[in-house]
């Protein structure tokens, strides 16, 4: 078996990219104020992204790791002229959603999708489901940016919605599950507002992917989705999110632990012990979910 320092260096410094096939996309950027501990009055802001494809689907996601692209292939490539790593994580800002949102068109199948960990190697997981939004299109209309946008109002997930959308934008689509509205969803906010998106922008992507470039690199895409039962999905992402690197843990010896990394401060072992906690730290951030049922469900049970 090879030493995890040499899995992970030939990962990170491999130059062959997956072959995706060409998309162009309309790219929506969304800036989302939630509120991630629903105790606190403390508010987070992140700049998201609906991207709408040509091929009859759309993604949408946090940007900030795409948005460090450019910063990131700048690192990745001086690390490979040095042939020595480099602890990443000083360089880069991380997400604040670790989700994607997959909408195919024209029925608007959803899929939920997250990343988990699959031994050394990240897996995607996720769950579909057939949602059909109860709109009350209302009379009142308003200017928002630069949007002429009419009101609409729903319930969806145990909170009463409010949205505003813009017969100017020709989607039947909007950020996180929102759609089927006669137009884009410019800005959507619960009643409490413990989540509001705003539109602030758009632009044309002619040759798009999903992926950050980052990902792409290190093959970190999970491949193909394991679409499972919301409640399996559910058990299986908490699970992870309590224990991160269950499925690793039994390929380590002390001695791949004790290993130290070129260019990087301390073992093996200690930079696992850093990323479990940055990854429980992610995790334990937000207990003020956007479906606030699905958490009322689990405490039933």
């Amino acid at each position: 078996m090879k030493s995890l320092f040499t899995a992970f260096f030939i990962a990170l410094f491999s130059l062959s990219m997956a072959q995706e096939s060409k998309e162009t996309a309309n790219r929506f950027f969304y800036e989302l104020t939630f509120k991630p501990k629903k105790d606190s009055a403390k508010l987070e802001k992140v700049i998201t992204i609906l991207d709408i494809t040509d091929k009859n689907r759309s993604v949408y996601q946090d940007y900030t790791v795409i948005a460090q692209d450019s910063i990131m292939k700048i690192e990745i490539e001086a690390m490979q002229k040095a042939g020595v790593m480099k602890d990443l994580s000083k360089t880069i800002k991380p997400p604040k959603i670790s989700a994607r949102i997959y909408k195919t068109y024209p029925g608007m199948k959803i899929q939920y999708v997250e990343k988990i960990a699959n031994g050394f190697t990240p897996s995607n997981i996720g769950y579909s489901e057939d949602l059909k939004f109860n709109w009350n299109i209302q009379a009142d209309k308003e200017k928002i940016g630069e949007y002429n946008t009419q009101k609409a109002t729903t319930e969806f997930g145990g909170r009463k919605w409010i949205a505003w959308f813009s017969t100017d934008l020709p989607f039947q689509d909007g950020p996180y599950k929102f759609f089927g509205l006669p137009g884009l969803i410019v800005k959507i906010e619960d009643e409490g507002k413990n989540y509001s998106w705003v539109l602030q922008g758009n632009k044309k992507i002619e040759e798009y992917t999903e992926f950050s470039y980052i990902e792409g690199l290190m093959h970190a895409t999970g491949g193909k989705v394991n679409d499972v039962s919301r409640e399996k999905f559910e058990k299986t992402f908490n699970d992870f999110k309590k224990d991160p690197f269950a499925t690793a843990r039994p390929m380590f010896t002390q001695e791949m632990l004790s290993k130290t990394i070129p260019g990087m401060d301390g073992t093996i072992g200690d930079m696992i012990k850093k990323q479990e906690k940055q990854y429980k730290d992610f995790y334990n951030a937000n207990d003020n979910p956007i479906e606030i049922n699905q958490l009322q469900d689990k405490k039933k049970k």
